[in-house]
C-alpha cells in the first residue's frame, strides 16, 4: 500500500537488463477488480507476474479474471482473505486523518512501522516508503484503503493457479504473516 516502482529499486536493477519489466500503478480506483482490469488491459497476451503486500492481492484478481493469460506468480508478503471487520473500521480514521491533511502521521505512526522488522536499513526503508506515500498523496491513500475494505477471499482463486508459483513472506510480517503464506503454498 501506497508504494510505487522505487520499491523494486534493486531488483529493477538487476533484471532489466534482460527482461521487460512493468510496474503498473495501484492508484486509481478504488476496488481491486477494476485495478486489475486495468492492468490486463494494458499487459502483454502473456506474463510472469509478482505481487508484493496490496500488489500480490491485485495479482490474486489478476489470476481470478485471466488465469490462462499468467506465465508463473511470485505472491510476497500478502493475504488472499477479505478484509477482516476490525481492521476494515481501523482503516476509517485513517482515512478522515489523511484527507485532513494528516497523511505523514497516518503511514509514519500508524501504517508502516508494521511493514519492516528491526535491521541495520530500517530507517532508510521506512524513510522510503514515507516518501513513495507522500508522492502518491491522500486522495490514492483514501482509494486503496477502500479497495482493501472491499476485497474478497482469494481463497477460490488459489485452489485454480495451474502455474509455477512462488510464495514467500518477511518471518516478522504483521500484516501478513507466515501462516497465511503457508497457506497460499499448499493451496498453489
Amino acid at each position: 500500500m501506497m508504494c510505487d516502482a522505487r520499491l523494486f529499486g534493486p531488483q529493477i536493477a538487476a533484471l532489466s537488463a534482460n527482461r521487460t519489466l512493468h510496474f503498473p500503478p495501484l492508484s486509481g480506483h478504488d476496488d481491486f477488480e477494476t485495478l486489475a482490469a486495468e492492468i490486463l488491459a494494458n499487459a502483454p497476451p502473456r506474463f510472469a507476474l509478482a505481487g508484493l503486500s496490496m500488489g500480490g492481492i491485485v495479482a490474486m484478481e489478476i489470476i481470478r479474471q485471466a488465469p490462462n493469460r499468467v506465465e508463473r506468480i511470485a505472491l510476497m508478503d500478502t493475504n488472499p482473505k477479505a478484509e477482516a471487520n476490525e481492521v476494515k473500521a481501523a482503516r476509517e480514521p485513517q482515512m478522515v486523518k489523511a484527507m485532513a491533511g494528516d497523511l505523514v502521521s497516518v503511514m509514519r505512526n500508524e501504517m508502516k512501522p508494521n511493514y519492516l522488522t528491526d535491521g541495520p536499513r530500517r530507517n532508510q526503508i521506512l524513510d522510503l516508503c514515507l516518501d513513495m506515500a507522500l508522492g502518491l498523496g491522500k486522495e490514492v491513500f483514501v482509494r486503496q484503503s477502500k479497495a482493501l475494505q472491499r476485497r474478497c477471499d482469494q481463497h477460490d482463486t488459489l485452489r485454480t493457479v495451474g502455474v509455477p508459483a512462488l510464495v514467500f513472506c518477511g518471518e516478522d510480517n504483521i500484516p501478513c504473516p507466515l501462516d497465511c503464506h503457508e497457506l497460499i503454498h499448499d493451496m498453489t
